[in-house]
């Protein structure tokens, strides 16, 4: 830390309450979207919070995960994921552009839609098992029966991975994830290990599923590596269950402390896409945002909002503060599924950023939650909201548990 950085506001910041992330977001806005803060590496970056800069960066080209000198780059933290500079600076254009062009078929929105009844099946199973533990007014943890389970059910289905190895992949991602210690980058390479041992068995054995999609793209292109297809698969079975699990808990807590919306779910199929879409723009399981780096310089903003960041400059896109900038979204802190024309969110990026995961996402939400209120239309919380806590320890966040009763 140097003397002109000494004095800059530092990574993560705290924060009231699960579903309240505090002023402080909201005042680094007013004084200025862009900022310059310290990680929570205590290396310098620039802040992203105002809506209309962070979807500008999110699709700017200039901006990659790459470092042009990755050991001089500033650390975000000791997380293996968005930690710090990763994969290759020359090779990263080309490298994103096979990722989307293997990709996108794979998690296209038709081929989410014939998940629809697969995802249908495992919520009945996992919500009449969660029941069945409830009955005689029992507290049950709904984060460890429904929101952690689905995910990673679906997850398995979708890549071809075995469900038997879940516990070994779920410890391997929640390690991947922490921000503390030497323990991550162990994690990240056990679990790259682990994607390439999956790879081998499809080459084997194919099926239908991503896995197999990404090798038969191995054989239309020699190019494409066997490292390369392992950080594919790490990195979306890391986020295709991580992310989601910490939607469903943290979007059911919304509709608990939100409860008359909660007929208009149950009972209007069409609201069920506003209101999904209102939870994942507030849903804030994380502290801060998507780490990236510029690949070269970049003037952003017009007058004194003008900024210009520094080839090489950390850049944080902290996705839920552009969700709640008022100039973007009326009463930001209000849950209001009925906004007029509502601005898109941020919460899956934008651009050639956008994630690719959104549509099942989606998908998964609007089932799960539909079908948990449908089936315990009582449902309450068992302690009191300000006694959930957050996991702020990983980059994903997320509720350590969600105890109800009903």
């Amino acid at each position: 830390m140097t003397a002109d950085t000494m004095d800059l506001p530092r990574l993560p910041f705290d924060r009231p309450g699960v579903l309240d992330v505090g002023p402080v977001w909201a005042d680094l806005r007013a004084r200025h979207p862009i900022t310059r803060v310290l990680t929570p590496a205590g290396d310098p970056a620039w802040l992203v919070t105002g809506y209309v800069e962070a979807r500008a960066l999110f699709g700017d080209p200039r901006l990659g995960r790459s470092h042009r000198e990755p050991e001089k780059a500033s650390r975000i933290s000791s997380s293996g994921f968005n930690g710090g500079p990763t994969g290759d600076f020359a090779a990263e254009p080309a490298f994103n552009a096979r990722l989307r062009r293997v990709l996108v078929p794979s998690f296209s929105a038709r081929r989410m839609r014939t998940l629809e009844g697969h995802v249908q099946s495992l919520t009945d199973t996992l919500l009449n098992d969660m029941i069945a533990a409830g009955g005689g007014g029992a507290v049950v943890d709904l984060h460890e029966h429904l929101s952690l389970p689905l995910p990673i059910y679906v997850i398995c289905r979708l890549l071809g991975v075995p469900y038997a190895d879940r516990d070994h992949f779920k410890d391997l991602s929640e390690r991947s994830a922490t921000m503390t210690g030497d323990d991550p980058m162990t994690a990240i390479g056990e679990l790259l290990d682990y994607a390439g041992e999956l790879a081998a068995v499809k080459r084997r054995e194919p099926g239908e599923d991503v896995i197999t999609d990404l090798v038969q793209a191995q054989h239309e292109d020699p190019t494409f590596s066997d490292a390369e297809l392992a950080m594919i698969v790490a990195g979306v079975l890391f986020a295709g269950h991580e992310t989601t699990v910490n939607r469903i808990s943290i979007g059911a807590l919304l509709l608990l402390e939100n409860p008359g919306v909660i007929p208009t779910l149950i009972e209007h199929p069409a609201s069920r896409v506003p209101i999904i879409e209102e939870i994942l723009r507030l849903a804030t399981p994380e502290g801060f945002g998507l780490a990236r780096y510029a690949r070269e310089d970049i003037t952003i903003g017009e007058g004194p909002r003008e900024v210009t960041i520094t080839a090489g400059d950390a850049v944080i896109l902290s996705t839920f503060a552009g969700n709640r900038d008022e100039q973007a979204f009326p009463d930001p802190e209000v849950f209001d599924p009925g906004r007029p024309a509502p601005t898109p969110h941020l919460s899956f990026g934008h651009g050639a950023h956008y994630c690719i995961g959104a549509s099942l996402a989606r998908v998964e939400l609007r089932i799960a939650l539909t079908n948990l209120f449908a089936r315990l239309p009582d449902l309450r919380l068992a302690v009191p909201a300000d006694e959930l806590r957050l996991h702020t320890e990983r980059l994903t966040g997320g509720l350590y548990d969600l105890p109800v009763t009903w």
